[in-house]
């Protein structure tokens, strides 16, 4: 549990309240890094650079606000440097392209947590990002273009393919199920 001697401690650099907070919260950091990223191996390695900006803001924090929402922005952000690291290593072909957007539809309904998060994991960096950024995380179309610095277009055109390669999947999976 959270408590203001925690945070005095993390603010006065104290390596033991730094470990016992990075111990009490990398599960839930874990589970949020791993929705933006490849496989555990990238998530702890985005997981880690999420605590490192932690440790060096938090005497930004504010005792009134959610710590786990405060801990949330910081992790996502952290994923989105993470990303825009390697887009650049990427051909982003696909961000150009554009392609009108279906209506939201639910393919989340038919599949537990844990393989969406192996299969949303499959698709690309690209897909991946717009996908957790829109449909897990509730972020806009303008909200991911300035995120990403993208145009609107390319991340409705990355939502609609991420949502493709997904029903791709599941369609596979089902029928690997039934076979």
């Amino acid at each position: 549990m959270l408590n203001s001697n925690l945070i005095e401690g993390c603010i006065k650099k104290d390596r033991k309240s730094q470990k016992e907070l990075y111990v009490l919260y990398y599960g839930y950091a874990l589970r949020i890094c791993l929705r933006y990223t490849k496989n555990k191996d990238e998530a702890v390695e985005v997981v880690n650079d999420g605590f490192m900006k932690v440790f060096m803001n938090i005497m930004r924090y504010q005792v009134e606000q959610s710590f786990n929402s405060w801990l949330s922005t910081i992790m996502i952000n952290t994923a989105i440097d993470h990303y825009r690291k390697r887009i650049k290593q990427l051909e982003m072909d696909e961000l150009n392209e554009q392609h009108q957007v279906e209506d939201r539809e639910n393919i989340l309904s038919n599949i537990n947590y844990e393989d969406l998060i192996k299969l949303v994991q499959k698709l690309s960096y690209a897909y991946r990002t717009v996908f957790n950024l829109f449909a897990i995380d509730g972020y806009t179309h303008e909200e991911i273009s300035d995120l990403l610095q993208i145009s609107v277009g390319s991340s409705k055109s990355n939502l609609f393919k991420a949502r493709e390669n997904l029903k791709k999947m599941l369609i596979e999976n089902n029928q690997a199920i039934i076979s």
